[in-house]
């Protein structure tokens, strides 16, 4: 009875984890190369100006599986990050832009939620004369519509629909990743 519990226990494993036994391997979360460039370059402090940060606010939470997009804490950290105005060094310029995507980024975040109020606040005023039953249908639909259109018009008020694939690219690489399985 004992050995046949324990064919079942590593039977379980085998199928369910990655490694066989009792324990399965943990998932290490590291910084990603780049942003260990932005800290090796990084020689002091930026202060966020107000649309970044009500940007930064009005960005909701993310709950991370794979680490493959930036939540709000890491753009706060790459955009506080202050780079040598004086160096001409090609990886600086490189951070120099992700830093400058993702500012395009979060400031057009506050365009996407403008949108939204502005197009549900539209719905509330045109149905003004109905029962609340008819608002509350239209409101949710408009003011999903609006965030798009709010997003496009944030775009192109802070130039991000002409910025190169390149920068957009450097702006949505990720801040952390998992660690890499060793070869053995």
């Amino acid at each position: 009875f004992g050995s046949s519990h324990f064919f079942v226990k590593v039977g379980f494993c085998i199928f369910f984890c990655d490694s066989p036994g009792p324990m399965a391997k943990a998932n290490i979360v590291v910084p990603s190369d780049i942003t260990l460039v932005e800290n090796k370059m990084r020689v002091g402090r930026r202060r966020l100006g107000p649309l970044e940060w009500t940007g930064l606010m009005l960005t909701p939470p993310m709950l991370h599986i794979h680490y493959s997009k930036l939540d709000r804490g890491d753009m706060r950290a790459i955009l506080t990050k202050k780079y040598d105005a004086e160096d001409s060094s090609e990886m600086k310029q490189i951070v120099q832009r992700r830093q400058e995507s993702v500012s395009k980024h979060v400031v057009s975040t506050n365009f996407m939620w403008a949108g939204g109020g502005a197009f549900a606040g539209a719905v509330w005023w045109s149905f003004r004369r109905y029962n609340y039953q008819a608002r509350l249908l239209a409101i949710p639909f408009f003011f999903y519509f609006g965030t798009f259109a709010g997003r496009m018009i944030g775009d192109v008020c802070t130039s991000r629909n002409a910025e190169f694939a390149r920068d957009r690219f450097l702006g949505s690489l990720p801040a952390k990743v998992y660690m890499p399985a060793t070869e053995a």
